[in-house]
């Protein structure tokens, strides 16, 4: 993604004024800040699906066609491909992270959770068309991503372990990176071979964290 220089036109006539001639915009600001957070969302989310069919390399008119924007609107929240790249494997990230707790709450037991959690994780690992490679890139930007990685999703994890632990369906003695790791290396080559069936070793996986009744 090549950089672009784009003007920022703001309509002043929009805007209220007070009688100083300062802006007053106490009231919209927050709508506004909100409006932008859920459109920049849209970007990212679109961004990812279409990573998902044509790899980290697709075209910027494919990801604005899908996201029902124009290029000129990606490439103002992100001026080069690293960093829409970076922008959307820390969107996902976070969603996975966040899915954690919602998950506990929603599901009938811990332990569906967990498996629930790890699908979704599994989800993640498989769907990411061409971003391992582009992280092991010298760009300084991906070089914090994998600590972030593991900074958000080993606790999330571990909370969920603890939790099936405490309500005595699992194993208390299984460490959550190690548990995640494990799982990562069920899903290398999953994208690429048809006969592999990543999801379902890691289904059995989980299945066997049951302590035994």
């Amino acid at each position: 993604m090549s950089r672009l220089t784009i003007r920022n036109v703001v309509p002043f006539s929009k805007l209220e004024s007070g009688g100083n001639g300062t802006v007053n915009d106490s009231d919209t600001t927050r709508p506004k800040r909100a409006d932008a957070r859920r459109n920049k969302e849209t970007l990212l989310d679109a961004a990812a699906e279409v990573f998902v069919t044509s790899g980290v390399e697709a075209p910027v008119r494919d990801i604005a066609a899908k996201a029902g924007v124009g290029t000129a609107t990606i490439y103002r929240h992100f001026p080069t491909r690293a960093d829409l790249i970076i922008a959307v494997y820390r969107h996902q990230v976070e969603a996975c992270a966040e899915a954690g707790p919602s998950l506990l709450e929603s599901s009938r037991s811990p332990h569906a959770a967990l498996g629930r959690w790890i699908d979704l994780f599994v989800d993640f690992l498989v769907t990411k068309h061409g971003l391992a490679a582009v992280l092991q890139s010298d760009d300084a930007g991906f070089q914090t991503l994998h600590t972030y990685f593991l900074d958000r999703l080993v606790p999330v994890c571990a909370r969920l372990l603890d939790a099936a632990a405490g309500a005595g369906e699992t194993r208390s003695d299984v460490d959550a990176y190690a548990l995640m790791r494990g799982v990562g290396n069920l899903c290398i080559g999953a994208e690429t071979d048809p006969r592999y069936d990543a999801r379902r070793l890691v289904e059995l996986l989980i299945a066997g964290l049951r302590r035994p009744h």
